[in-house]
């Protein structure tokens, strides 16, 4: 698979191009004042094991303006001599491609093979897996060539969309801030909305406990109430350092969590004989929305590969990405086929839901998941809320900088406990949530920069990059428009237990 995944941009570094013989109509980038020494020091306090959750923020902030003056430089460039020294290795890159993969999207795995089937599902795992991974192939590679042109040590995904634009065919070019506000505000609208699906997980399974061992008949709603209380509290912290410890507990939490699912899933004899292989068309949707939901890390990608002092290593076979990649396709599918074999057509948005009411591990399980989910909240909220801020911050006198910031953050915390509490049922918000953001920013976006930046002559034999990134493309506007009408439709008319 990793073979097939490799799939390099092959051209000469000297031809000139359209895209490479001229100077962008905006010459020089804008100073990011983002990057200062005050959070440089809050980069520096944190532990490395948490340097990729860290450097999350680079999606929106790149190292760009740090060598401008390399900008006035004749000769070829090469992007990874600049690199920090003492960045990230291969090995720390891989670990923190996979701690930010292997996160709570692989409990909703089951549930999407009961959307599929157990044939069409393994099958179409693998397919989704390998388009994911192909599209975070060609955002890197393209970033890479981008930085090489623009003689900029590294980018991240808003302002590689931004150069890609800035040094595209004439004709694009004033667009380039709109591709780069358009990928920072599609990050953001994706951090905040999964913000809300965790708002619901969280209630629910406190729902699912309290209800069932003391004897209450609360509607969930209730419950996404309260938590709203400790994600109002925990939102307002503005250090990174300080959400390390919840960080820390939550990783134990969700390990343990693991452990105990696992246990449960295969305590008894699996039963293959009741499971279709195929579901029916009108779940297919679903299916996909909730897969790339789980799959999807298209944000946390640049941040990593910009941390590497050897970023050449990203790609390649068998590369970062590569290795990461089939590690989480392989478990995603293992987790999904045998949990919906486990569980059948009772499996939930997430497996831990599944686990058995009234068992004091199963118990144990569900509560562990939830609060190291609150505990993950705060990182969750933390970085849109960053870039949000510092697009806002020049409109508010710094006197009212403390004041503006706590109501800003309890202003967006009780909307998307509103939006949580309209939709309560997990299953379709993750869908729409998959549907809408993720094939967007996973799959559209980085097929359509790779083209603007190959655009004309570039795009291979018979334009062969062109039909596969316009396939591309149609598929992510087929999975947005079918998965969250689907999504909608199982939240206005739900499914009757």
């Amino acid at each position: 698979m990793s073979a097939m995944i490799h799939d390099p941009i092959d051209r000469p570094r000297d031809i000139m191009t359209d895209n490479k013989a001229f100077t962008p109509d905006t010459a020089v980038a804008e100073p990011n004042t983002a990057r200062s020494s005050n959070a440089s020091s809050k980069q520096a306090a944190l532990p490395p094991s948490y340097s990729s959750t860290v450097d999350s923020l680079k999606d929106f902030n790149s190292k760009a303006n740090l060598t401008e003056k390399d900008q006035l430089e004749e000769g070829d460039y090469s992007p990874f001599d600049h690199r920090d020294p003492n960045g990230a290795s291969s090995g720390g890159a891989l670990a923190h491609l996979l701690k930010s993969s292997l996160g709570t999207g692989i409990l909703a795995m089951p549930m999407a093979f009961h959307n599929a089937g157990l044939l069409f599902g393994g099958i179409m795992t693998l397919v989704v897996g390998f388009l994911c991974t192909h599209c975070v192939h060609i955002l890197v590679a393209t970033s890479h060539q981008i930085c090489r042109d623009a003689k900029v040590p590294a980018l991240g995904f808003a302002e590689t969309a931004e150069k890609v634009f800035e040094y595209g065919p004439k004709a694009l070019r004033p667009y380039s801030n709109f591709a780069k506000q358009f990928v920072d505000i599609g990050l953001m609208a994706t951090y905040y909305a999964a913000a809300c699906v965790y708002m619901v997980f969280i209630a629910t399974s406190f729902h699912d406990v309290i209800n069932y061992d003391v004897g209450l008949k609360w509607d969930v709603r209730i419950y996404i109430a309260m938590t709203v209380i400790p994600c109002l509290l925990i939102g307002q912290i503005r250090n990174l350092k300080w959400l390390v410890p919840f960080s820390l507990m939550a990783n134990v939490f969700i390990v343990v969590t693991f452990v105990i699912t696992l246990y449960y899933m295969f305590d008894q004899e699996l039963d293959f004989s009741d499971k279709p292989l195929i579901a029916p068309a009108a779940h297919i949707p679903l299916f996909f929305a909730t897969v790339i939901f789980a799959m999807e890390g298209i944000g946390v990608v640049m941040p990593v590969e910009n941390s590497m002092r050897k970023p050449q290593q990203f790609l390649g076979c068998p590369g970062v990405l590569n290795t990461a990649m089939i590690t989480v396709v392989v478990l995603y599918a293992v987790i999904g086929f045998f949990g919906y074999v486990r569980f059948g057509d009772e499996v939930r948005g997430s497996i831990t839901l599944n686990l058995p009411d009234g068992s004091w591990l199963g118990d144990t399980a569900k509560l562990l998941m939830a609060v190291a989910i609150l505990f993950t909240y705060g990182l969750q909220f933390y970085v849109p809320n960053e870039v949000l801020w510092r697009k806002i911050q020049h409109k508010f006198r710094p006197e009212k900088h403390n004041m503006t910031q706590i109501l800003l953050r309890t202003g967006i915390i009780l909307v998307s406990g509103g939006i949580a509490a309209g939709i309560p049922n997990l299953e379709p918000f993750i869908s729409l949530v998959g549907a809408v953001f993720f094939s967007l920013l996973g799959i559209f976006v980085p097929s359509f920069v790779e083209t603007v930046y190959l655009w004309p002559d570039r795009l291979g034999c018979c334009k062969w990059k062109l039909i596969k990134n316009v396939l591309l493309g149609v598929f992510s506007l087929l999975a947005l428009v079918a998965g969250a009408a689907a999504s909608i439709d199982e939240i206005i008319n739900p499914k009757q237990e």
